[in-house]
């Protein structure tokens, strides 16, 4: 049983906080904590679950904000948020049977080619050009949604990053209505996951509701600051987080 010291508290605290404030945004919150998890001893599945409660409380956060204000398109989420529910269902059930280290050099050559090209378009999320749903979006976007849905439920990192590049550049939204769709897409993925997770009783509750507090206030704050900053703010918070999330996969496949 993980007993919970004062330390270990304030310790989860400021991990979330930071993780939740960054995912909410632009995803990528996973790369402080799990890591975090994984640092105080916890096993890599309970760490993988419990990381689930806590990202599902900081997803359902930074969703209703943006829902709040109106930055989403609702009549797109309907449509995409239960093919990356059934996309992270099925990707938590594989993760139990295949190592992860089998997608994880694929993953880093498309978070490489996304943050190049995010660099290289200075305009790219700037401005708002919507292509509407057309058959051409939902073709692609259906089946782009299912995958980055089973991405997150069998390794994870990144999810919030893919969801948003995608809202982008196929139908087209600027980065701010782009991160709101990309939240709420992850609540879906972060729900089914966390779902599988506790079916199978990987998940430490005490744990993971104790980040999951303090990603409440990150979330909160961090997407409030995205929608008032826009894509001034949120473009290089992007890139930074994706060299980041780029760097340390690197670290780990050649370590």
């Amino acid at each position: 049983m993980f007993e919970l010291d004062l330390s270990t508290i304030l310790f989860l605290a400021l991990f979330g906080f930071v993780a939740a404030f960054i995912d909410s945004c632009v995803g990528g919150g996973g790369l402080i904590s799990l890591p975090a998890l994984l640092g105080l001893g916890i096993d890599p599945y309970y760490a993988l679950g419990t990381n689930k409660l806590a990202g599902t409380m900081s997803s359902a956060t930074s969703s209703t904000t943006f829902i709040s204000m109106g930055k989403y398109d609702k009549k797109l989420m309907l449509i995409l948020f239960p093919v990356s529910f059934i996309g992270a269902l099925l990707g938590t059930k594989t993760v139990l049977l295949v190592p992860a280290e089998i997608i994880r050099p694929l993953v880093i050559v498309m978070m490489v080619l996304i943050f190049f090209y995010t660099l290289k378009n200075k305009n790219f999320g700037k401005d708002t050009k919507l292509k509407g749903l057309t058959k051409f979006t939902l073709g692609w976007g259906v089946p782009l949604t299912f995958i980055i849905g089973f991405y997150d439920g069998f390794f994870g990192p990144g999810t919030g990053s893919f969801f948003v590049f995608m809202m982008v550049l196929l139908f087209g939204y600027d980065f701010v209505i782009g991160a709101g769709n990309g939240r709420i897409l992850n609540l879906a993925s972060n729900l089914a996951s966390l779902g599988v997770f506790i079916w199978e009783g990987k998940v430490l509750f005490v744990v993971g509701l104790t980040m999951g507090v303090a990603m409440l206030f990150g979330a909160t704050l961090g997407a409030r600051m995205a929608v008032k900053t826009g894509v001034r703010y949120v473009r290089p918070l992007f890139l930074i987080v994706s060299i980041t999330l780029i760097s340390k996969m690197v670290y780990e496949l050649l370590m």
